[in-house]
């Protein structure tokens, strides 16, 4: 009686352990920047419990929420005073091992900072990077791709349209009077695309090289002289001599036209 009831929890066991556990990590707000002393949630939307919060950051290397930073709770992690040395990589992890996306904050002590996406863009979306001071204002602003100038945006505003792999990289802007911002690196995601598969065109035809071409007619020229000559000397003996014309013949052909000749002259008479 217990042996199916422990095979049925040792499938079970088994379907647990080896089930696939995926998570993404998200924050609020979602931008890679922020300034000192503001609120930062992260959390970790997994198929299953069990995930933490970790960070890298240029002081210490694989640390959880909980340990000396953030308030854990659940599979989430809450910074309520951001400080510059919160700066680093964040990502979720199992107890297995497992881990999901990684994302790069920068909480900096400046004047200004460019809100950008935390995750990836998706090629051909739109995207606006939003370039902005402690008091919120639309002030003109520079922005900047790879240290090379793009724009002035009038309203601190730059919407990339149709976002394509090459408006990856390390996006920053500066405002007059204020500053500059942080850089923080803009990520392009490809679209999969599907691909109709075509039937492969047949391959041309071989062409004959000159040479062998001359080969092929040295080969078949004596066959088609031969077959002419056969013809012609067949086409003579069919014929044969004409006969010739005897005598008696021609004078048949006398009497036969003087009976004609008299037979006229007898009816004209009469």
């Amino acid at each position: 009686m217990e042996s199916p009831s422990l095979l049925r929890l040792l499938l079970l066991t088994v379907s647990l352990c080896c089930r696939p556990n995926k998570a993404s990590l998200t924050l609020r707000p979602s931008t890679a920047q922020l300034f000192v002393r503001e609120s930062l949630d992260l959390s970790c939307e997994e198929d299953s419990a069990g995930w933490t919060v970790k960070r890298n950051t240029t002081k210490k290397n694989m640390t959880e929420c909980g340990d000396t930073w953030g308030d854990p709770a659940a599979s989430s992690c809450t910074i309520f005073y951001t400080l510059p040395s919160d700066s680093g990589v964040y990502w979720c992890e199992s107890r297995e091992g497992a881990t999901s996306n990684t994302v790069n904050i920068t909480v900096t002590g400046g004047d200004v900072i460019l809100q950008s996406p935390v995750l990836p863009v998706m090629e051909g979306a739109a995207v606006t990077l939003n370039c902005t001071t402690r008091t919120p204002s639309n002030l003109p602003a520079d922005f900047y791709k790879d240290g090379s100038f793009i724009r002035t945006e009038s309203t601190g505003q730059m919407t990339i349209h149709h976002v394509s792999k090459s408006d990856e990289g390390l996006y920053h802007c500066n405002i007059s009077g204020y500053g500059q911002s942080p850089s923080s690196w803009l990520a392009v995601a490809v679209s999969p695309t599907t691909t109709t598969p075509t039937t492969p065109a047949p391959p041309p035809a071989p062409l004959l090289s000159p040479v062998r071409l001359l080969c092929h007619l040295v080969v078949f020229c004596p066959y088609c002289i031969s077959t002419l000559l056969l013809v012609s000397l067949w086409r003579q003996r069919s014929a044969g001599p004409e006969p010739p014309v005897s005598m008696a013949t021609v004078q048949g052909l006398d009497d036969e036209y003087d009976d004609v000749i008299a037979d006229v002259t007898t009816e004209h008479d009469f």
